[in-house]
């Protein structure tokens, strides 16, 4: 295998999945928002997987792709948000906090539900892990020629999905993690928080510039040491 190739089959491997992960992230935040009462993300499309309905310039684009060509930072990205009513849901505070939480939660499930199937196919085929390994670093002759490109979907949809959950926890807004937060704080408390996210993009910018949210990698390093895979 040529190892430009095998680069190449890894990003667009990688960028798939992403687009599939955030498809997938956003469509959850819709379908929440329409389950509690507000029906605005259905009126425009957005309970949908197309990832086309979902698409940010900025986030889906420019910023994975710099991302998968610069393997020291991990490969997230985000989609165009949900737009959510909170008048219209039917417990405004409460289902608030689910709509904001339902994205990175169905990150989280997308992610463990590869890795299972990952640890199944090991099972019956131990040296997966040589697969995945060799597929990365374009080593020649697997004996998985044809399965390995499906294998690394696989171990990009565990890794990506859990990137992509983890990051959106991350209390600092815009993230859903900040709507959780906001919605769990006192009024007084709330009122605070919120004055605060008018600065949210530019430190999470920083954090990224800076390599800062590398944090983010170290519980998905320990569980695949875990699983030893």
């Amino acid at each position: 295998m040529d190892l430009g190739r095998i680069d190449l089959s890894m990003a667009l491997i990688q960028y798939a999945v992403l687009l599939f992960s955030l498809s997938v992230h956003e469509s959850a935040h819709a379908w929440t928002a329409d389950y509690f009462g507000d029906y605005t993300a259905r009126y425009l499309g957005r309970v949908s997987l197309n990832p086309i309905v979902h698409m940010d310039v900025f986030g889906t684009f420019l910023f994975p792709l710099i991302n998968i060509f610069n393997p020291g930072i991990p490969v997230i990205g985000w989609a165009k948000p949900v737009p959510v009513n909170p008048a219209r849901l039917r417990q405004p505070r409460r289902d608030s906090i689910l709509v904001a939480a339902a994205g990175p939660a169905s990150n989280l499930l997308i992610g463990l539900a590869f890795l299972l199937i990952l640890l199944a196919i090991r099972s019956y085929y131990p040296n997966i892990i040589w697969e995945i390994y060799g597929f990365r670093a374009g080593e020649p002759g697997n004996q998985m020629d044809i399965a390995a490109p499906l294998i690394m979907i696989l171990h990009q949809g565990f890794l990506i999905n859990l990137l992509l959950a983890f990051f959106n926890f991350i209390p600092i807004p815009p993230l859903d993690g900040s709507k959780v937060l906001y919605g769990l704080l006192p009024a007084r408390a709330g009122e605070v928080y919120e004055r605060f996210s008018q600065y949210g993009f530019i430190i999470l910018m920083a954090l990224m510039i800076t390599g800062q949210l590398n944090f983010i990698a170290v519980p998905i390093r320990y569980l695949r040491s875990f699983v030893r895979l």
